[in-house]
């Protein structure tokens, strides 16, 4: 993450070696978006879409622009605003189910808890209830497998480290083997049983209508469930487990969140209504995929030669951007390691036109993540939720610092629940926490906040 902070200082385009190959960085954000809003000559691919195509096959993120289309203009309706508004109730259950286990003092993995959140709200939303808890315990323990071996397989150039039988390498097969066959039981099932409501069931119907020249083929059905649960699982469990952590670094931040959750909930489950009105807990999801987004890292492929700031690019060059790069620019953000969600408030004057440019963590273009407005509902209704009921705390000693991956978030974040009582912001700490008093050192503390223990009302 250093190195990639250091590369604007280089220049908006900076040329790197990968072992033997030449690849450039695009540090700027105007340059990004051109780079993404012409996505016929910046087509998706390099070593990263190459192996993520062994692993999901040819779905939406992974295709190719000239099948990209079709298969965008099918999928789009399960994802538009209203419908995105009708899984506001099951995000809320889903949230209420996850943190209702938990009891005072408990120390939880909150990553791990996460995970099992959004694999339920995402496999509700794509397979209506045809995951039993089972099947859905083990999609979950094959997605963490997956996504540790995922990226180094998408870095390193060749293919034969990955067919030693080693025990990593075999967890990993295993890990994928297990995933695609719980996706073609339940695919199998389906096909049996009545028709639902979901995006199985477009995927299905799809398929059923085209006849002997279907445009949606039976490995497609099974190459869009996959890429779904594998791109909306983990990147928003991973969004939400660094929000709880930055918001717990952030004791006078997380006040302020948790008053609004008061205020607006008054102690029930979020409805549709309420989204609108959670506009500081929505603020620090957005400065949290800002701060920490999951997706860090993203290459394309050129397709043609072409310039892009005053250089001439080859044909099949791989071209590189970075949301992490982007949103660290102290350029585009003053204090780029603050936690700020003051930024992203309605009328803030913190943040400019050319700061919303520079914010990237769905991408933009025709190639923008078709899940953007469903992760963030999700991530806010979340938070909101389990923060109506529960204040995470980290456990004394330093905050590890996440390690990128093929995404990048905590992958183990232990944390102490305690139960909250309703504070109005501003209030000074007058009760001692479950947990044993600490202070947290952060690089990311807020200079407002030095100084604070960050004890509040338990």
């Amino acid at each position: 993450m250093a190195f990639l902070n250091s590369l604007p200082a280089r220049g908006d385009l900076v040329e790197l070696r990968l072992g033997p190959l030449r690849a450039w960085m695009v540090c700027h954000p105007e340059l990004v978006h051109r780079m993404l809003m012409d996505p016929r000559t910046f087509d998706k691919g390099g070593s990263q879409y190459d192996r993520l195509r062994a692993l999901m096959g040819d779905g939406l993120v992974t295709c190719r622009q000239e099948a990209h289309r079709r298969q965008r203009t099918m999928l789009q309706p399960d994802f538009r605003a209203s419908r995105v508004a009708d899984y506001t109730q099951l995000m809320g259950e889903e949230a209420e189910s996850v943190c209702r286990a938990w009891r005072a003092g408990q120390r939880i993995d909150v990553s791990a808890a996460m995970m099992a959140l959004t694999t339920k709200v995402t496999s509700r939303v794509l397979l209506s209830d045809s995951l039993d808890d089972a099947r859905a315990a083990q999609i979950r323990r094959a997605l963490g497998t997956i996504v540790r071996g995922l990226f180094v397989r998408t870095v390193v150039p060749v293919d034969a480290p990955f067919r030693l039988p080693t025990p990593a390498n075999r967890r990993y097969r295993r890990a994928v083997d297990r995933l695609h066959a719980v996706i073609d039981s339940v695919i199998a099932e389906r096909r049996r049983g009545t028709p639902r409501d979901d995006v199985l069931g477009t995927l299905l119907a799809a398929a059923r209508d085209g006849g002997e020249d279907a445009a949606v083929t039976e490995q497609e059905v099974h190459d869009q469930l996959i890429t779904l649960l594998i791109t909306g699982v983990e990147t928003t469990a991973l969004c939400m487990a660094s929000a709880f952590s930055l918001l717990a670094q952030h004791p006078e931040t997380e006040r302020h969140l948790h008053s609004e959750v008061d205020t607006v909930l008054d102690g029930r489950r979020p409805g549709l209504d309420d989204l609108s009105r959670l506009t500081y807990t929505r603020s620090a999801v957005t400065e949290t995929l800002r701060h920490s987004p999951p997706g860090w890292l993203f290459t394309r492929v050129t397709t043609r030669e072409t310039e892009l700031a005053g250089r001439r690019i080859p044909r099949g060059a791989t071209v590189l951007y970075s949301p992490y790069l982007l949103h660290h620019d102290p350029a585009s953000f003053p204090d780029p390691e603050l936690f700020l969600p003051e930024r992203w408030l309605p009328g803030s004057e913190r943040t400019t036109a050319a700061q919303h440019r520079a914010m990237l963590p769905f991408a933009t273009g025709s190639r923008k993540c078709i899940g953007d407005t469903f992760a963030m509902a999700e991530a806010t209704v979340a938070v909101a939720t389990i923060s109506g009921h529960w204040r995470l705390r980290h456990p004394p000693g330093p905050v590890g610092q996440p390690r990128p991956a093929v995404t990048l978030g905590p992958r183990s974040l232990p944390m102490i629940c305690e139960p909250r009582s309703r504070i109005p912001v501003g209030t000074p700490p007058r009760a001692r926490s479950l947990a044993p008093r600490t202070t947290v050192t952060s690089r990311t503390q807020d200079p407002r906040t030095a100084g604070d223990n960050g004890v509040d009302d338990a």
